[in-house]
Parts: structure tokens; C-alpha cells; sequence
């Protein structure tokens, strides 16, 4: 079997097509202002609210937010606990608004860690949306990249392909956000610089930035501040830049 890619190249824009982040810094924030990170978390969401408009005015056409991993079920469960109900209030009063602004609201994760309650509501919220196109707004809950493989794996085998039939087109249409363009520009808050298991297929030739603004500081300025850094990079997918000038 040939290794060579047959993934297409996608066109450059100025502006991402596809925006992934990873929301870092919300216990730090509270932890600075003796406050409990649960008071964090909730300035986060504000902040969230705000990063949705922004990216929606500056033609963004999807979001993908990394809520809760499924290793952040170790942490405490005081915590753990205050996050599901702080998720679930989210689902409840935001979802509305979100509507109301043409935006599609989705989940991708393993969801039978959740309550039948915030599946429920998931589920009530994508059927809502489901028609809106202005923005695809994704939330990553108990959710791992290595998890997002897995379960594409098993999907391939249990379609009864054989192993020479199985090629990265194949995977990549069973990955959770498959109908989705791989992300332009992946943001890390918190000063921290790894991918912490998220969307480690997609992730392959995305730009990153990272900064140490905790997530509740970050603005649509601060999103103006990426998207420009994304604006300077060369994204060549294996070519030269020799060929990437001549392409444009």
C-alpha cells in the first residue's frame, strides 16, 4: 500500500475556517483572586460567551472548545461535581441565545459518563440547532483524542473492512467532528504548551499558539491577537515555499 498522502490541501484564508481551543487557567484565575475555582470556571463561561460572538462576526464557520477530558475526571470530585452542574445550567440557559443567533450548538465525546439529565439536554440542544449555519459551535466533553480513534477503529471493524482497505480517508470520516474541516488555528490558554489529548488526528497541521492569558482574561481582542499570528504563518502540508508562492 502506497504511503503517499492523498488528504487534499485546503485553500488559505486570512481567517481561520475552524478555531480549537483549549479554555486553560480558570482555577489559576480564582486561585489569584482567593476566590473558589468553581468562581473560575463560571468566569469562564462568561468568557466563552464572548469568544463565540467574536467568531461568528469575524466569519469563523467553526468553534471546537475542550470542556472536560476524560482525564479530568481525576481531579477532585468536590470539583468534578460543581462542573457537571455549571455544565448543565450552560445547556439550560445558553442554548437559547445561541439559537437565536443562527449558531449550531454539538457535542462529541463519550456521553454515557454523563447524567440522563445533561444527555438530555445535549441531545435537546443539537436537535434545536441542528439547521443553523452561521457558526458550528463544538464542545469537547469527556472526551480524548486517543478515545476519538478508538472508537473509529472500532467502527471500521465492526463495517467488516479489511486491513488493506483501511487508509487515513477511511478513519478520518468515523473521527467525531468528520464533517467538520480540520482546524486552522489551534489557541491554548494558561501559559501551558502541550495538546493534552485533544484532537490528536486533527491536530496534525494545525498552526498553535499558545499564550499565558488565563482563559477567563481572554477577549475577542485577545482572539484578534491569534488570528494575526495565524495570518504570519506558512502552511506549505509538505511542500515548499517555493511551491506554496507559485500555488498562490
Amino acid at each position: 500500500m502506497s504511503t503517499r498522502t492523498k488528504q487534499a490541501i485546503p485553500a488559505g484564508t486570512d481567517v481561520p475556517r475552524h478555531i480549537a481551543i483549549i479554555m486553560d487557567g480558570n482555577g489559576r484565575w480564582a486561585k489569584r483572586r482567593l476566590m473558589p475555582r468553581v468562581a473560575g470556571h463560571r468566569k469562564g463561561v462568561e468568557a466563552l460567551r464572548g469568544v463565540i460572538r467574536a467568531c461568528a462576526e469575524r466569519g469563523v464557520s467553526h468553534l471546537t472548545v475542550f470542556a472536560f477530558s476524560s482525564e479530568n475526571w481525576r481531579r477532585p470530585q468536590e470539583e468534578v461535581t460543581l462542573l457537571m452542574e455549571l455544565f448543565m445550567r450552560a445547556l439550560e440557559n445558553e442554548v437559547a441565545r445561541l439559537h437565536e443567533n443562527g449558531i449550531r450548538f454539538r457535542v462529541i465525546g463519550d456521553l454515557t459518563g454523563f447524567s440522563e439529565r445533561i444527555q438530555t439536554l445535549i441531545r435537546d440542544a443539537e436537535a434545536l440547532t441542528r439547521g443553523n449555519t452561521r457558526l458550528t459551535f463544538t464542545v469537547a466533553a469527556n472526551y480524548g483524542g486517543r478515545w476519538d480513534i478508538v472508537q473509529a477503529m472500532k467502527k471500521l471493524m465492526a463495517a467488516g473492512l479489511s486491513p488493506d482497505e483501511v487508509d487515513e480517508a477511511a478513519l478520518a470520516q468515523k473521527l467525531s467532528i468528520a464533517d467538520m474541516p480540520e482546524p486552522d488555528l489551534f489557541i491554548r490558554t494558561g501559559g501551558e504548551q502541550r495538546i493534552s489529548n485533544f484532537l490528536l488526528w486533527q491536530l496534525a497541521y494545525t498552526e498553535l499558539y499558545f499564550t499565558d492569558a488565563l482563559w477567563p482574561d481572554f477577549d475577542p481582542a485577545a482572539l484578534d491577537e491569534a488570528i494575526a499570528s495565524y495570518r504570519t504563518r506558512e502552511r506549505r502540508f509538505g511542500r515548499t515555499s517555493e511551491q506554496v508562492r507559485s500555488a498562490s
